[in-house]
């Protein structure tokens, strides 16, 4: 009788054991690793930021690297070929969402996969890219954020005069192989003939030809334009350089390039726009599909002005000049 009894109870504690052993399996189950894969046309700090942004959107919505989240993140560094296979390779290892930053980067994603959904950050033209079939209804797997505030450009192109009004000629630098760099320019072009200036225009397609295509500029401009180009603002240093050592005034069509030495521009903080987009991607991984969700755009545009480099590049300001503007470079 009390082996018997000892085998019931024995038996019991094993039961309960392997109930509390489930029980306590259950609640250490792990949460689902969502994959994200991001592919970067070229390293420079405006697509940097728009990385660093869209990553720190998802960690404050509890997507945290190593614990929910893997993140794979590729750049081509300026290579159309490579920007493909990474497009590819993305798409082949199965990513729950790509993050693509810039032009060349979307459209290699969007050519991938037709599945998967797919954001942008840093573009230009959305529509003329054919990433999307209109801003407000993308329709596909496709949505994002795009750089160009109607303003900004035209903006800019202002400024010079503002600065510089016995300017009369503005060098352009740009790569006619990117869509982005086409639009902006033709915008640009479009702004300079409205202020009553010449657009002067050089091209390049690799970085390492952007200080030479710098040095062409001097005694031909009065000022440099540097539009939101992915292979000049890579090398952007090269042109600082050139601007400083000939005194010409240079404005960009962003601000993060005010920041590293370019004189002026009205820009904003790509930070911002990638946290945008981190947003976006939150909204997907919980269920919405990317055609419901309409291209976001910057919101804050200011005029950035650099002190050091109106010193190095020979502008005299002054406080009515200064007036309303974000001042770096001090």
């Amino acid at each position: 009788m009390k082996k018997s009894l000892a085998v019931i109870l024995t038996g019991a504690m094993l039961l309960l054991g392997a109930c509390g052993g489930s029980n306590q399996a259950s609640g250490d189950k792990k949460e689902k690793m969502v994959k994200i894969g991001i592919t970067q046309i070229v390293e420079h700090p405006s697509l940097d930021a728009t990385r660093e942004g869209f990553i720190a959107a998802l960690k404050d919505a509890g997507y945290e690297e190593g614990k929910n989240l893997k993140l794979d993140y590729q750049n081509a560094q300026g290579d159309m070929n490579n920007n493909a296979s990474i497009a590819q390779k993305l798409v082949s290892d199965k990513n729950d969402l790509i993050l693509a930053i810039a032009t060349p980067s979307a459209q290699a994603a969007v050519q991938a996969t037709k599945d998967i959904p797919i954001l942008f950050s840093a573009i230009t033209d959305p529509v003329s890219a054919e990433l999307v079939q209109s801003l407000e209804k993308p329709g596909g797997n496709t949505t994002g954020t795009s750089d160009t505030h109607p303003d900004a450009i035209k903006n800019t192109i202002a400024a010079i005069k503002k600065f510089i009004p016995e300017a009369k000629k503005v060098g352009i630098i740009y790569n006619n192989g990117e869509p982005n760099s086409v639009i902006n320019v033709k915008n640009a072009k479009e702004a300079i003939k409205e202020a009553g200036l010449e657009a002067v225009e050089t091209t390049i397609s690799t970085s390492s030809e952007v200080k030479q295509a710098a040095e062409s500029m001097v005694g031909r401009v009065d000022v440099l334009y540097i539009p939101k180009d992915n292979t000049v603002v890579a090398a952007l240093e090269s042109v600082i350089a050139v601007a400083n050592d000939k005194d010409i005034p240079t404005f960009s069509g962003d601000g993060d390039s005010v920041k590293r030495g370019t004189f002026a521009s009205y820009g904003f903080d790509y930070h911002d726009l990638g946290y945008t987009t981190g947003k976006m991607a939150v909204e997907i991984l919980k269920g919405k599909k990317p055609s419901e969700i309409p291209v976001g755009f910057p919101e804050n545009l200011e005029l950035i002005v650099n002190k050091k480099a109106a010193k190095e590049e020979g502008i005299t300001l002054t406080e009515e000049m200064l007036k309303d503007a974000k001042i770096v470079g001090e």
